[in-house]
């Protein structure tokens, strides 16, 4: 067998394990090895509701005791997982005003664009998106007309969704976001997360901004 068919057949192995199909039953239809099942669909995870239905014993109504423990390995990892979570809040405590514009500035340090002239900001991740939103119009004085958007997707993605997403997100109308990038989506890379709403990029043009900007960033860090 080729590599595409061997590809084919790991991408079918997958899906089915994340639908909660057994290695067992996924050798079957696939007619593979189970080593090879097992190495495909090593790093899926499984929800409790999938774990049970894989290991209720049907005539007895009992989970094996393999499964119990494992189970409870995942109780007390989201158990101690929600006590860290709630620690770091508490640590953190209520931020003022001061505290919220030094944090909107590290993070245009690390995710904004340095060349002189536009302020620009990208991310996949949602809260990211939504506090620099907030820090533009609050800390910046950015007026609503300035806001310009771009969204990076790949082709196998819904881009008017994800449009629509990101505008009830950023609160800015889809007539200011530009024509989206689209990027051509490999499917020989398997990644164990997908940014189902792609990448977006905030843009300002504005630099006076962009060079006030990266004067707080030299006032931080000292350079």
């Amino acid at each position: 067998m080729g590599y595409a068919g061997k590809l084919e057949l790991k991408l079918k192995a997958r899906t089915l394990r994340k639908q909660g199909t057994s290695v067992k039953e996924i050798q079957k239809r696939l007619r593979v090895s189970r080593s090879s099942v097992s190495l495909w669909v090593r790093d899926v995870k499984l929800t409790r509701k999938q774990l049970e239905k894989l290991y209720l014993n049907k005539r007895t109504g009992a989970l094996k005791g393999s499964i119990i423990a494992a189970m409870n390995k995942i109780r007390i990892r989201e158990e101690l997982t929600k006590k860290l979570m709630n620690e770091g809040k508490k640590e953190v405590g209520t931020l003022s005003e001061r505290d919220k514009f030094i944090a909107g500035i590290a993070m245009y340090f690390a995710e904004g664009e340095k060349t002189d002239g536009s302020v620009g900001f990208s991310n996949s991740d949602a809260r990211a998106i939504h506090f620099m939103m907030g820090w533009f119009r609050k800390f910046c004085g950015v007026p609503e007309e300035k806001f310009r958007i771009y969204l990076y997707i790949h082709d196998n993605l819904d881009e008017k969704e994800a449009k629509k997403y990101w505008s009830n997100l950023t609160k800015v109308p889809l007539s200011r976001f530009k024509k989206s990038y689209i990027v051509k989506n490999n499917p020989k890379r398997l990644r164990k997360t997908k940014n189902k709403h792609g990448v977006l990029r905030i843009s300002i043009s504005n630099a006076n901004l962009h060079r006030k900007i990266m004067g707080w960033i030299s006032g931080v860090i000292g350079i």
